[in-house]
């Protein structure tokens, strides 16, 4: 754990995907057809602090959800992409945007859509419930599920670290 611990510390910037991750990956379905998705208010409290402590924060999913985005606004998410069919490209245009370093950085997903910008990512973290193919690759795997308070468990860290959590 040291060794993630360390990673920690040096991370400037958080991307996660959404739904698996700030989600439980369930979607509700009302009759005209609407989405509707849960997402975890401790996750949602650690996303506002991380905002408000100078962590730049981004938020890249292939899905599409008008009150995901109103969320993700109003907690402080600085950037976010809906709708994303390359996940890698979107980061890489972002990175170099912001001026960041890989190692900088750090990636929280959960699904095989997240797998190429996974492995390009300095640090890489994903939710106990995410598939194997990204825990092989993971720096760390949150004892915590998508949607029931991996990305709090991943931010408390990083913050801790830093002397910013409150």
């Amino acid at each position: 754990m040291k060794n993630v611990l360390e990673l920690f510390a040096k991370c400037k910037a958080v991307i996660m995907d959404v739904d698996g991750v700030l989600t439980d990956g369930s979607l509700l379905v009302n009759e005209d057809g609407k989405e509707l998705r849960v997402m975890n208010i401790r996750d949602g409290y650690a996303i506002q602090l991380a905002a408000k402590s100078g962590i730049e924060l981004c938020v890249i999913s292939g899905g599409n959800s008008e009150g995901v985005e109103t969320r993700l606004k109003r907690l402080g998410v600085q950037s976010i992409f809906m709708k994303a069919v390359n996940k890698k490209d979107i980061y890489e245009k972002w990175m170099k945007e912001k001026k960041f370093q890989s190692s900088e950085i750090l990636f929280i997903g959960d699904d095989m859509p997240d797998l190429e910008l996974m492995q390009h990512a300095g640090i890489k973290c994903c939710p106990a419930d995410a598939i194997h193919e990204l825990k092989e690759i993971c720096n760390y795997i949150s004892p915590f599920a998508g949607g029931r308070g991996c990305v709090r468990d991943i931010l408390e860290k990083i913050l801790k670290l830093n002397g910013k959590w409150i």
